[in-house]
């Protein structure tokens, strides 16, 4: 068996009295466990590039690549479980022990890591206090000077089976501790073929700023609220129609699932709840959902009655209820009746759920929500991506935002505004344009009052500035995981991960990435975009027909000068040079200043794929500068 020895920062993590909490109701903590490995586990190692190499029950150990990495995932993985459980009782309560040590490990064929360094880890999380992290002095060693939280010294510890004492370091992550991030190192420039002089300038700007070293969990996120559907009891007294009450939850958590508004926790997760009473507040809390809907199927006669409320996981108060009478003749067809109405009148972005979250997310504050009004009217003419329209959505929002100074919301969309006006050549003064977007960026995060929608869209931002402006794909690439983490059902980050990917080298993975692509997608005017990136990456893979069949069938009203670019190059390299022509003739009519040199500023690395892409323009006919 082939064996690789190397050198890794392992994480080592399980569940503090998970034989107590199982004994007590095994099919509830299971379905806790299986919903924070979904939801919160899962996630932040892959934000912070960890690989999970086993799963040991109630625990896992996890590789990562960089002791900082390890430990910001587990700051950020217990501080989150310190939220979680705040208000769940004490014998309920999930709590994790955290070990990380930097060692020599052996990678087998199949990936599973031997050796003293994950022996360590492991030893390490054996001693930690519940809800710490216990680091061994070699990984302490790597983060100390980046360090904002309390550490006390263990000493000199001898731990089970190793030769040697190993001195440790005891993180309380807590109430009782002040909360801090690792701050990340600054990245060095790289040299990249795209790069112009404006850029490494704008770049320089970045550095001088000192944002790479920006803490992200300075201001509060959240994602689309998410939702838990309980199985709907059966109170007809007939058991021969639990099929319908099974039915009927089953639709909805499909239904629901579908409405990008929206998270719904999976069936698996809420079955442990069927026939229990438990508290709605303690199911959100072990959830993690913001709301939750419970019902139940009725008998009368000949009628069949289903009750539906949406109750609000954090007080327990009822948000919306409705019964719904029909007669039981046909029962599938009842299932799938109150199933549509249900799910039009939660979700959709006239739903009760987007209007709770706009609620609580401006309150019934006048100012915020004239506030909001700016960022509204301001992002319907930024859709319209044309170089006039983007000019009025500027002055919009910079009326709004001498109004509100502070608005972290109006700051990220003119940060936004910036970078397209740098990508598409819409300025003449590039270099101010670059140091603008950052600048809003930075302030955005800095927001004390940040909104989850701004947060999320400042990450994207940044994202974006790392790759185009800075050449660092694989951080761009890190920065959007995260953003999708915050935003997941949003297209315009899907879309643009599938591009980072590609230009950090990866085609194959930003195919697969792309599985969302449909007709939801094709009919959105940010979700178009990865049909175009889709074909970018069959041309980088040489594969000319599948990119020019990834995006010729999207809607005319869909326009990207960048994918229209891409598809004239695709066209070109395949042969089809009348329909290059034309691709290139549509794209000078929605912006009469793009060249084959704006082209090659937001695009990939690829020297050889770049080639062929400005050729392929060449022969479309797209000025070269």
């Amino acid at each position: 068996m082939t064996q690789t020895r190397k050198l890794v920062a392992i994480l080592a993590s399980d569940v503090v009295g998970y034989s107590r909490l199982a004994g007590a109701d095994e099919d509830r903590i299971l379905a806790r466990l299986r919903a924070l490995r979904s939801d919160l586990i899962d996630p932040t190692i892959a934000v912070h590039n960890g690989r999970v190499v086993k799963r040991t029950g109630d625990g896992s150990i996890v590789e990562f690549h960089s002791v900082v990495d390890a430990v910001r995932c587990a700051i950020e993985l217990q501080s989150a479980m310190v939220e979680r459980n705040a208000g769940v009782p004490e014998d309920r309560r999930i709590v994790f022990r955290i070990g990380i040590h930097l060692g020599d490990v052996v990678e087998e064929a199949d990936g599973d890591l031997m050796g003293d360094g994950v022996n360590i880890a492991a030893r390490l999380e054996g001693i930690a206090a519940p809800g710490s992290i216990c680091l061994s002095e070699d990984a302490y060693r790597q983060v100390k000077a980046r360090l904002d939280l309390a550490v006390t010294d263990l000493g000199p510890m001898q731990l089970k089976n190793i030769a040697d004492p190993i001195r440790a370091y005891s993180l309380q992550v807590g109430p009782s501790a002040t909360k801090a991030v690792p701050r990340p190192e600054p990245a060095a420039p790289t040299s990249v073929g795209k790069w112009s002089a404006v850029a490494a300038l704008v770049l320089a700007v970045i550095v001088g700023a000192g944002w790479w070293g920006w803490n992200f969990r300075s201001v509060a996120i959240s994602g689309p609220p998410t939702i838990a559907v309980l199985p709907l009891a059966n109170m007809s007294g007939d058991p021969g129609l639990q099929y319908i009450a099974d039915g009927t939850t089953e639709n909805l958590i499909a239904t629901l699932s579908r409405s990008p508004q929206i998270k719904v926790v999976a069936r698996t997760s809420t079955d442990a709840y069927k026939g229990k009473s438990v508290d709605i507040r303690q199911i959100g809390k072990e959830l993690g959902a913001r709301y939750v809907l419970e019902g139940s199927v009725q008998k009368s006669a000949d009628k069949l009655r289903i009750v539906a409320q949406l109750i609000d996981a954090r007080n327990g108060a009822h948000v919306w209820a409705e019964h719904f009478d029909r007669q039981s003749g046909d029962p599938l067809a009842l299932q799938d009746e109150v199933t549509d109405s249900i799910v039009k009148t939660l979700a959709g972005d006239a739903g009760i759920i987007k209007k709770k979250q706009y609620e609580d997310e401006w309150g019934k504050d006048t100012a915020r929500l004239d506030e909001w009004d700016y960022y509204l009217r301001g992002h319907e003419l930024f859709l319209k991506f044309n170089r006039d329209d983007m000019d009025k959505a500027v002055q919009i929002w910079e009326e709004g935002l001498r109004k509100y100074p502070n608005s972290a919301l109006l700051k990220v969309k003119l940060g936004w505004a910036s970078y397209l006006r740098w990508l598409n050549g819409w300025t003449a003064d590039a270099e101010r344009e670059g140091q603008t977007a950052i600048r809003y960026a930075q302030e955005a995060l800095a927001a004390n009052r940040a909104s989850p929608l701004a947060v999320g869209v400042a990450h994207h931002l940044r994202g974006a500035l790392y790759g185009d402006l800075g050449g660092d794909y694989e951080r761009a690439v890190s920065e959007l995981r995260l953003v999708l983490r915050l935003m997941p059902s949003d297209m315009a980050p899907k879309a643009d991960f599938a591009f980072y990917l590609i230009a950090a080298g990866k085609p194959d993975e930003a195919i697969a990435s792309l599985d969302w692509l449909g007709p939801e997608a094709a009919r959105d005017q940010l979700g178009s975009l990865g049909f175009y990136y889709l074909g970018l990456a069959y041309f980088v893979k040489k594969d000319y027909a599948k990119a020019v069949e990834s995006s010729r069938g999207l809607p005319p009203t869909q326009i990207s000068v960048q994918g229209l670019a891409i598809l004239a190059a695709s066209y070109a390299q395949n042969g089809q040079i009348g329909m290059a022509k034309d691709t290139v003739k549509k794209l000078l009519e929605s912006n009469s200043s793009y060249t084959i040199d704006v082209f090659k500023r937001g695009m990939i690395p690829d020297k050889e794929a770049l080639g062929r892409l400005t050729d392929g323009l060449r022969q479309a006919g797209l000025p070269e500068i």
